[in-house]
């Protein structure tokens, strides 16, 4: 039995974890087992970049961040576009699988990464992959792991500059990871007693925003703290079209980030002092959580499970705790966004967080 592996797109924290539960269930349930793994994701496979894995190279990683086989980004729109060599991707990629012998190859990933894999499967490939993002956007999945670990991380920021804010009487603005979906920003924001939270999936009113700000320091509030997202959008660009949005951020001042446009319209629209912290890629580092620990544990051993199975061209994924899985064709190019009606907002909106909309 041989199993191909290899870890894609962006890093977090339980990467490690997860191809360790992978390896230990299938190294129990096969006397006779070769794990290869491919080094820098889909780029390892494409150029037959791998290393031969020993037992012992899963040993004592459950803890420890990142990859041990590397990552990289290889958009998905350029799989069927050759490299500055000619080479076309996908026949190499499938060319280094067949020529290995692989039984099948387990991809662990974010959005992109699983279409790439479900790409492979239309391809003839046998393929099980594992919903890796700190975003929690996968589609089919009610959580991904290191989502656990970097909400740790951005509501640690947010608890730290709840002293500072609160310190100097100051507006601070928290810019969370999370360009298309806000649940990483949801949960830190609610975690971290954020009063405003930004999500991209509730375009914000500058003039709520100012109010809700105008509301606390009439009540006597000294601080405001805002947790807000990096795809956080405004009603008015909202409503703009691609270009149109273009072609304004070209003819009018560029700001770094949606957090310190933001706060240069609080200044100059209430005079009150603001702060942008951005824990960037903080969130991604670090040790795993233990929830995502266990969460990764459970992951690897049902992905293994499939294996021996011969289930092929499917993710793993939990609903309602239990873990299960999903056919990678509907997982494929879905994004799994927040409603903007779910009961978590309603709650949020009942103990006084304003999301900028009304």
């Amino acid at each position: 039995m041989r199993v191909g592996m290899l870890t894609s797109g962006g890093d977090c924290q339980s990467l490690n974890a997860t191809m360790r539960g992978v390896a230990k269930a299938l190294y129990k349930m096969y006397e006779d087992v070769e794990i290869v793994g491919f080094e820098d994701g889909y780029k390892g496979l494409m150029y037959a970049d791998y290393k031969i894995m020993k037992p012992s190279d899963f040993s004592g990683i459950l803890t420890k961040g990142g990859t041990i086989l590397g990552t990289s980004r290889q958009p998905f729109k350029l799989m069927r576009t050759p490299d500055e060599n000619g080479l076309d991707k996908v026949e190499a990629m499938k060319h280094t699988y067949r020529k290995l012998k692989l039984e099948c190859l387990v991809v662990l990933g974010g959005n992109g990464s699983q279409k790439t894999a479900n790409l492979l499967r239309e391809e003839g490939l046998n393929i099980v992959s594992l919903p890796k993002t700190i975003d929690n956007d996968l589609w089919g999945t009610d959580i991904t792991f290191g989502f656990q670990s970097a909400i740790n991380v951005a509501t640690n920021a947010i608890d730290c500059i709840h002293t500072t804010a609160a310190s100097h009487g100051r507006v601070f603005i928290v810019e969370v990871m999370g360009h298309k979906v806000g649940w990483l920003t949801l949960y830190a924001g609610i975690a971290g007693g954020a009063d405003i939270i930004l999500l991209p999936e509730i375009p914000y009113d500058i003039n709520v925003v100012i109010s809700a700000l105008r509301e606390r320091s009439r009540q006597g509030k000294r601080f405001s703290i805002l947790a807000v997202a990096e795809g956080a959008i405004s009603k008015e660009d909202a409503g703009l079209t691609k270009k149109e949005l273009k072609e304004k951020k070209k003819s009018g001042l560029v700001y770094p980030s949606v957090a310190y446009e933001l706060g240069a319209k609080i200044t100059e629209m209430t005079g009150q002092e603001v702060r942008v912290t951005v824990p960037g890629h903080m969130q991604r580092g670090g040790e795993p959580s233990p929830y995502d620990r266990v969460l990764s544990t459970r992951l690897g051993a049902a992905a293994a499970k499939l294996i021996q199975n011969k289930k092929y061209g499917f993710m793993v994924a939990v609903k309602n705790n239990e873990i299960t899985e999903i056919p990678l064709e509907e997982v494929a190019g879905r994004l799994k966004t927040v409603d903007p009606n779910c009961s978590m907002i309603q709650e949020a909106k009942m103990v006084g967080i304003s999301f900028g909309d009304e």
